[in-house]
């Protein structure tokens, strides 16, 4: 059994390659402790499924095209009063169109 670098005893939770890859530098050491990530990764993911309901009913209720309703939500992400920074709202926008089973966004850098 693999396991992710910072699974111990007394955490279970596995996060995930693309959200440690955040915090790590060119050679793939932890730029935050460990107890950062965790809290970090918690708070993105949480974050992630708040908003599930909330972007589906724009997309049905309003008609708001699935792609659209997660540029919006990047955007509002992006903004330094949402308490994630940059990368992480990238994160947490993909692995909102994962819960919702919908296309991976489209970043345009």
């Amino acid at each position: 059994m693999r396991y992710a670098p910072c699974m111990s005893d007394d955490y279970q939770i596995i996060i995930p390659p693309s959200f440690i890859e955040l915090y790590q530098d060119a050679r793939k050491r932890l730029t935050i402790t460990q107890s950062e990530l965790r809290d970090r990764y918690e708070v993105c993911e949480d974050l992630a499924h708040h908003l599930t309901q909330h972007c589906q009913s724009i997309h049905v209720e309003i008609g708001v095209d699935e792609q659209e309703v997660l540029v919006r939500c990047h955007k509002g992400l992006c903004a330094p009063e949402s308490g994630v920074s940059e990368p992480e709202a990238r994160w947490v926008v993909t692995r909102l169109a994962e819960l919702l089973s919908w296309p991976w966004p489209e970043f345009n850098d």
